[in-house]
């Protein structure tokens, strides 16, 4: 597909994605009695962190109108798996409302695409940022889709999963962080999640995960700093 017709595309699939919330009533998160086995997630952020929605939503249309109008080589290689992972999200909603297995296996999809693109996007602020934090919270979604899934079909006990895929995603998350084309970008809506987890696991108390989290988010921050110094240094 031509670059510009792909970036025209983008644009459209950034529009729906973000008008998906207002056609399918929303999303703040799985239900258990979605599930066979009616338990809470630990894993799953307190319901004000999903506000971050409609910050990834404004800055993927500002991303995507300036991909259009710039357009360029580096726009070119973040086009094609960025809109996948929308052409997906945009039906992520209606699915996670009424199959969540379904809607597991999308955002496993979203994710993948989203990081992706994110790792292929140019240094500008407009391209990375955006991105990053798409990208950043699909990681911490698909680890609280998962244990979601481990736990409403009886796989595993909620703290367990809960525990396990947090570890997961803090993996991933550090993989990725450590990446040569990886920066700072791409932790602020991870963190912004754990802190969410954190805030769900106050009361009652679990000082597992609420460790789990804190140690985690400690880590990844470092890590963001750290890639944040090394472009810097690259650029002078």
């Amino acid at each position: 597909m031509p670059q510009r017709k792909l970036s025209i595309l983008v644009l459209l699939l950034a529009l729906a994605f973000a008008a998906a919330p207002l056609l399918s009533g929303g999303f703040n998160g799985f239900k258990p009695e979605q599930f066979p086995v009616t338990d809470a997630w630990p894993a799953q952020p307190a319901g004000w962190a999903f506000s971050i929605w409609g910050l990834i939503y404004l800055a993927l249309i500002v991303a995507a109108v300036l991909g259009l109008m710039r357009g360029g080589l580096e726009w070119a290689r973040v086009a094609g798996p960025l809109g996948v992972s929308l052409g997906v999200g945009v039906f992520w909603i209606a699915a996670a409302n009424h199959a969540p297995l379904l809607a597991t296996a999308m955002i496993v999809v979203m994710a993948g695409f989203a990081i992706s693109a994110w790792l292929r996007s140019g240094p500008v602020l407009w391209q990375r940022l955006p991105l990053g934090l798409y990208a950043g919270w699909l990681t911490a979604a698909t680890g609280v889709a998962l244990s979601a899934v481990l736990t409403g079909y009886g796989l595993l006990p909620a703290r367990t999963a809960a525990v396990l895929m947090l570890l997961a995603v803090l993996a991933v998350a550090v993989v990725i962080l450590t990446r040569p084309r990886s920066d700072w970008t791409y932790a602020p809506a991870l963190l912004w999640a754990l802190i969410g987890v954190i805030a769900a696991n106050l009361d009652p108390l679990s000082p597992t995960l609420v460790g789990l989290c804190g140690a985690g988010g400690a880590l990844i921050a470092v890590l963001a700093i750290s890639r944040s110094r090394a472009s810097y240094r690259r650029v002078r």
